[in-house]
C-alpha cells in the first residue's frame, strides 16, 4: 500500500490538500457562513492529513522520531500559536464593528477571492519584512531562534515560535489590514489557509511542486531557510509566497534540499522544555 501511496502523495498532496483548503475556505467566506466552527475544522483536517502522510511518505525517516522530548514542546507551541491566530480573527471582527459600513479604504465590493488574496499579499509582505528583520536584529533573533533550533523539520515546527516572535512577525501586516478595514472573514480565511500552509512548509513529507516551488514557500524550498549554517539560511523567508524573495534578492534554490544533520543551529543551547524556551531569549545573549 505504501508503495502505491508514496508517488501519489509526492505529486498530489499539496495541490489537493493545501489547494483544496484554499478553495474551500474562500468559498465559505464568499457565502458568508459563520467563521466558527467551520474554518477551524478545515484547518484541523488539513493539518491532520499532513501529519498522517508524514508517516507514510517521510522525507527523512529519522525526523519522524521524537528528539529528546521536543514533540511535547512543539505541540504546546502550536496550540499557543493557533490561539494567537484565533485571537487575531476575533480582533478583526471586533474592530470591524467600529468602522463605518461603507469604509472606503477596503474594496468590499470586489469578489471574495480577490479580498482573500489581497489580505494574503499584505499579510505575507509584512511577514517577509519582519522575518528578515528577525534575522538581522539581536533581540528579535533570540526570540526567533527558537523556531530554528530543531534538528528535524516536521508538521509541528510551523507553530514552534515564541509568542512574542509571532506577534512581531504578524503584527505589522495585521495592523495594516485592520486600519484598511479589511473584511474580517477574508482575513480569517487567509489565516486559516496559512495554518495549513505552515504545516506543509515544515512537513517531513516527500512531496514536490515542480516549477511552482519557485513561487510558493513549500517544504523543499523552506528547508534551505533552516539550514544549520546561519549565513546560508538568509534565504527563502516567504511564508506563503516566494515572490518577495525574488523581488528582494533572497531567493535560493539548489538540486538537493537539506536533510538529516543539516538543519538547526551551530552550538545550540536552546532547551527542549517549553517553559524554558519561553525564558531563554531573556536569559542571556545567545550566539548564532
Amino acid at each position: 500500500m505504501r508503495t502505491l501511496l508514496k508517488p501519489l502523495i509526492r505529486t498530489t498532496s499539496y495541490p489537493l490538500i493545501a489547494g483544496g483548503a484554499a478553495l474551500l475556505l474562500t468559498y465559505l467566506a464568499s457565502i458568508d457562513v459563520a467563521y466558527w466552527p467551520l474554518f477551524p475544522l478545515v484547518v484541523a483536517v488539513g493539518i491532520t492529513l499532513v501529519a498522517l502522510m508524514e508517516r507514510v511518505a517521510p522525507y527523512e525517516p529519522d525526523w519522524n522520531r521524537d528528539h529528546d522530548g521536543d514533540t511535547v514542546a512543539d505541540a504546546l507551541h502550536l496550540f499557543v500559536s493557533y490561539l494567537l491566530i484565533q485571537s487575531s480573527v476575533a480582533i478583526a471582527f471586533g474592530l470591524r464593528d467600529w468602522l463605518p459600513a461603507d469604509w472606503a479604504l477596503w474594496p468590499q465590493q470586489t469578489p471574495m477571492w480577490m479580498q482573500v488574496l489581497l489580505a494574503g499579499l499584505i499579510l505575507d509582505l509584512g511577514l517577509y519584512t519582519m522575518h528578515r528583520a528577525s534575522h538581522a536584529s539581536g533581540f528579535l533573533w533570540r526570540l526567533h531562534a527558537i523556531h530554528h533550533s530543531p534538528e528535524r523539520l516536521y508538521w509541528l515546527n510551523g507553530g514552534r515560535r515564541h509568542p512574542l516572535s509571532a506577534l512581531v512577525l504578524a503584527g505589522p501586516g495585521l495592523t495594516v489590514l485592520f486600519l484598511l478595514g479589511a473584511t474580517p472573514i477574508a482575513v480569517g480565511a487567509w489565516l486559516s489557509f496559512m495554518s495549513v500552509q505552515l504545516a506543509f512548509q515544515h512537513a517531513n513529507l516527500d512531496y514536490r511542486l515542480g516549477p511552482l516551488r519557485h513561487l510558493l514557500g513549500v517544504a523543499e524550498m523552506h528547508r534551505f531557510h533552516h539550514k544549520r549554517d546561519f549565513e546560508d539560511a538568509q534565504v527563502n523567508f516567504g511564508e506563503v509566497f516566494l515572490i518577495w524573495d525574488r523581488l528582494f534578492g533572497t531567493f535560493h534554490d539548489a538540486p538537493r534540499s537539506p536533510g538529516k544533520g543539516e538543519v538547526g543551529l551551530h552550538g545550540n543551547t536552546i532547551p527542549n522544555n517549553y517553559g524554558a524556551q519561553l525564558a531563554w531569549p531573556f536569559a542571556k545573549t545567545s550566539n548564532h
